[in-house]
């Protein structure tokens, strides 16, 4: 069985620093956590783009415009009328208990801050844990389809293992290290992409591979 760390270290070999996410601030991180739900990277960054363009990616600009026109700048993510509505929510809820700050959000405590995320409509634990690792620098691993598609492949946990028992795996068996959790996701994300396919995966090619 691969360890943990020996996952990291050939993925990290073979593929280099991810240096993800992009984005040139925290919030822009939050606003592409809630659009990417259900769609590919690629669409994100064309909503971004639409926000940035009229110059809206600031919190309170984003909450003062009506679900309509929100969604109409989103809408190369798909689902635009719901993700509208829960990025409205999410504004609301940032707004409202820490006044927009990244300064006062980063200072709640990462389990306090999780529990008050996923509290809001529309916030899963994936989402959530992007917000908590890439926005804020909390040391918490995200876990995503990929992650488990490729765990699973490799024997390291069951059909039926729900987020939990897959992220305590990482959590109790690597450092607490916010540059790790991020870089390790993000080569694993790569792999799943690239290698660990859904359907007709490369596993001949897989730099996991042991040939």
């Amino acid at each position: 069985m691969k360890t943990l760390a020996l996952i990291y270290k050939k993925l990290y070999y073979h593929f280099g620093p991810q240096h993800w996410w992009p984005a040139d601030s925290p919030f822009e991180v939050m606003v592409g956590a809630i659009l990417t739900q259900n769609t590919n990277w690629a669409n994100v960054e064309k909503a971004i783009d639409n926000l940035k363009a009229n110059r809206l990616l600031e919190p309170k600009k984003l909450y003062r415009l009506s679900s309509k026109r929100l969604a109409q700048l989103i809408r190369p993510v798909g689902y635009y009328n719901i993700k509208a509505r829960r990025l409205r929510k999410f504004l609301k809820f940032f707004l409202k208990n820490f006044h927009a700050s990244i300064t006062k959000i980063s200072n709640q405590a990462v389990q306090e801050l999780r529990q008050h995320l996923l509290s809001v409509n529309g916030i899963g634990q994936e989402t959530a844990d992007s917000i908590l690792l890439y926005a804020l620098n909390k040391p918490i691993f995200v876990i995503d389809a990929y992650t488990k598609r490729i765990l699973l492949r490799h024997h390291l946990i069951k059909e039926d293992a729900n987020y939990e028992i897959i992220q305590n795996l990482f959590m109790q068996n690597l450092k607490k290290d916010v540059k790790l959790f991020n870089d390790f996701h993000a080569l694993l994300v790569r792999l799943g992409k690239e290698f660990c396919l859904k359907n007709k995966p490369k596993c001949n090619q897989c730099p996991l591979n042991d040939k």
